[in-house]
């Protein structure tokens, strides 16, 4: 298991390919769901200075919060509500340019303008989602969406 993080300089995809393969190392034979998340959520923290990065993990009927980086959150979120459980019931990535703009959006800090929530798929059940949200508006693309995928693929339930 890797004990430092290495904060990369460069283009967006250029930190993605040297933080994943650090990412793995803190992943490396520890099998314990929560600290693995932990983990993840500080090392993008860390990386990319998001305002808020975490996990909601479904629980019954919601999603409940899980680990994660940044000021206090939303503690449960309905499946089909706001960007991560719209993102749960349609086990998709969505990209949120303005959250402003974004119809029944559930503001969990009024410093979030943009949001990116990848769903954790377990032998075809969602069985959480990694959101991440900016203070920047459209701060998130493809290339997120392409890493982020990537990164959520290493996690095991």
């Amino acid at each position: 298991m890797a004990e430092d993080l290495t904060i990369i300089k460069g283009t967006k995809e250029e930190q993605y390919r040297e933080l994943i393969p650090q990412i793995k190392g803190l992943l490396e034979g520890e099998t314990d769901l929560i600290a693995n998340l932990a983990n993840i959520a500080s090392a993008l923290k860390e990386q990319f200075g998001w305002l808020w990065v975490g996990f909601y993990l479904v629980r019954k009927d919601e999603l409940v919060l899980g680990p994660f980086q940044g000021p206090v959150a939303c503690t449960r979120i309905k499946k089909g509500r706001g960007v991560c459980g719209i993102a749960w019931e349609k086990a998709a990535t969505m990209i949120v340019a303005d959250v402003k703009k974004f119809p029944g959006h559930i503001a969990c800090s009024s410093l979030s303008r943009s949001e990116i929530v990848v769903p954790l798929i377990n032998k075809g059940e969602v069985f959480g989602v990694l959101d991440a949200d900016s203070a920047e508006l459209d701060a998130y693309d493809q290339t997120d969406k392409r890493f982020l995928e990537e990164i959520v693929s290493f996690i095991n339930m």
